[in-house]
């Protein structure tokens, strides 16, 4: 049989990011494709649009709309090297029945271990230890902050992709699971150690609370002031998920008058935060710059993955990590 044709349509840092010379050379076997990147202003791709039944794509993509459909008559598939497919899949998508996979998945590990590294980190106060000494050039410890892990209870907001694989690394520590999503059962709570909680009781009891709740119009502001006035004493707060989940000015204001809280922000609303926040400035916030998700070589994890679900779908498999009209909403 004769291969189908294909294109990479995302920008040119995108692809030589995600689809690394082993990607493309196994996409190449798979598939008629020019071995380069093109956008929907690119002259010399329309006669490609035209013939293209498969799309690999990724950062920086074009929405598919109604315009750009009916460039691609023969479009089938479209295997999304990236995580979150909300800005460029419309419903004209799931009306020409075209599949769509995404390689969120891929793009959790790295969110994952990065969470995962530091909870450790927070329940050893290792951030709160580096500061002290810094302040009083004191080397010895201060052991009026101990950590541990043993005894301790972390908590898990939303068991998606990224939540689940912390909660599967977590279980290795000594420490006990708690975790908040309404939409999963008891059974599968079980299943990766952790016990079930309200979103108030997890800020309540647990020395560390991890978020990884995708933003959504239900989720906008969901964690509130009063959330993070009911934390224990020293307590962690970590967000590698949406800034614009937690209510920013309420969460400033408490930590303005915890000092004993710290928060770890890989992500915020707005992103970046205002030249005058305090999010720069107050001594118990951690700030990153949006690092947890796939960086350098990781990213090409996320081509290999869509180079796999273009595999099956030729061997005429089920695809590992479809998006659908019906899970579109619910995923980040």
């Amino acid at each position: 049989m004769s291969k189908p044709n294909a294109i990479y349509f995302l920008p040119a840092y995108s692809f030589e990011s995600i689809y690394g010379r082993d990607e493309r050379d196994a996409i190449a076997s798979l598939v008629n494709i020019r071995d380069e990147p093109g956008s929907p202003e690119d002259s010399a791709l329309a006669d490609s649009l035209a013939e293209a039944e498969i799309v690999f794509s990724g950062w920086g993509a074009p929405v598919f709309d109604d315009k750009l459909l009916a460039r691609m008559p023969k479009l089938k598939a479209i295997f999304y090297g990236a995580g979150s497919v909300k800005n460029i899949i419309t419903p004209a998508v799931w009306k020409r029945g075209i599949l769509v996979t995404s390689a969120y998945v891929a793009n959790a590990r790295p969110v994952a271990e990065f969470t995962f590294a530091q909870i450790i980190l927070s329940l050893k106060k290792t951030w709160q230890q580096v500061f002290a000494m810094k302040e009083t050039r004191n080397w010895q410890r201060h052991d009026d902050m101990p950590g541990a892990f043993f005894g301790t209870k972390v908590g898990i907001i939303s068991l998606g992709a990224i939540g689940k694989m912390v909660c599967e690394r977590l279980r290795a520590l000594d420490v006990e699971i708690y975790a908040y999503d309404p939409f999963i059962s008891d059974e599968d709570m079980r299943s990766l150690g952790a016990h079930k909680a309200s979103l108030s009781e997890l800020f309540a009891i647990c020395d560390v609370v991890s978020l990884h709740t995708p933003k959504l119009d239900e989720t906008l502001r969901m964690i509130k002031g009063a959330h993070f006035s009911s934390m224990i004493q020293g307590a962690t707060f970590i967000n590698t998920s949406r800034g614009a989940v937690v209510d920013e000015p309420e969460m400033i204001s408490v930590l303005q008058s915890r000092p004993d809280l710290l928060a770890v922000l890989d992500v915020t609303d707005p992103e970046p935060p205002e030249p005058d926040s305090p999010l720069y400035t107050l001594p118990n916030v951690i700030l990153s710059p949006h690092i947890a998700g796939s960086m350098g070589r990781e990213c090409r994890r996320m081509g290999r993955m869509a180079m796999e679900e273009c595999r099956r779908y030729l061997r005429g498999d089920e695809p590992m990590h479809p998006i659908t009209e019906d899970n579109f909403a619910r995923l980040a």
